[in-house]
């Protein structure tokens, strides 16, 4: 791999962030009976995807970003061919990441979830950024269209990875209270983060604010209201937790990770 493309991902990769994605991978798979060091081939590979996306979303034909992470973004960094490749790179190695796992059926399953995921977060990009939303729609359905792709597919598909990493198959009950953990957190998130775009400054968070609003597109405070956005915001944790209350004990690390993203503060 050429140096600078090297460089370019490790700006990207390692750069901060939450690492929100890989840290849920690693309590599902805990709370399906499993351990946490099983998912890191799956924390890692959706890592990769979720930094791949974020470098393409700063991009000046998406949202052009030029600030993430309280530091320049990549393409502003090393240009706009660099950051497209870089971004390109990232979704590859995601996937080899998911295919050096020892059990090859296994390794299908987490591919498949994961290109399920990457596939909803991109439509959910589209929507976002280019249209194309059911006209008949409420402004409140096309935000949970927008959003259950966006930022929720892939919070899916990283638990879903988690729990299949920890043992659970797909047609399990642990599998669907993950599953119905994960939809709640992943839409519970965006609504936190566009309360945030419009409460926080860009100094607060490491990213510009009020973008989303001066660019014209929806968001929960914009066609909610902020009570009724907390509002939503305290439903969805409960949700979340109540759908997991089935796995009992192991479920506490979920439960945990569910209150802080409720009231994080960036």
């Amino acid at each position: 791999m050429p140096r600078a493309l090297r460089e370019a991902i490790e700006y990207s990769l390692l750069g901060g962030g939450k690492r929100l994605r890989p840290l849920l991978a690693w309590v599902c798979s805990q709370a399906v009976g499993g351990r946490g060091e099983a998912s890191l081939c799956a924390g890692a590979a959706v890592e990769l995807v979720h930094a791949f996306s974020l470098v393409h979303d700063d991009l000046p034909a998406m949202d052009d970003d030029d600030l993430r992470r309280g530091r320049p973004t990549l393409h502003v960094r090393a240009g706009e061919a660099m950051a497209i490749l870089a971004g390109d790179a990232m979704l590859a190695l995601a996937f080899h990441a998911l295919l050096e796992s020892p059990d090859a059926s296994l390794a299908v399953r987490l591919c498949r979830e994961l290109s399920v995921g990457t596939e909803g977060m991109i439509a959910g990009q589209v929507y976002d950024t280019l249209g194309g939303l059911p006209e008949t729609a409420t402004g409140r359905e096309k935000l949970e269209l927008i959003h259950r792709n966006k930022t929720g597919a892939l919070i899916r598909a990283a638990c879903r990875m988690g729990a299949a990493c920890g043992g659970a198959a797909d047609d399990s009950a642990a599998m669907a209270s993950i599953t119905g953990y994960a939809d709640a957190v992943g839409l519970m998130f965006q609504i936190v983060d566009d309360v945030l775009d419009v409460t926080k400054s860009s100094g607060e968070i490491g990213k510009r604010t009020h973008k989303d609003a001066q660019a014209g597109k929806l968001t929960y405070p914009g066609v909610l209201g902020l009570d009724e956005s907390r509002r939503a915001v305290a439903e969805l944790e409960a949700r979340a937790i109540g759908a997991v209350a089935p796995l009992g004990a192991a479920a506490a690390g979920l439960i945990e990770l569910a209150r802080e993203m409720a009231k994080r503060e960036k």
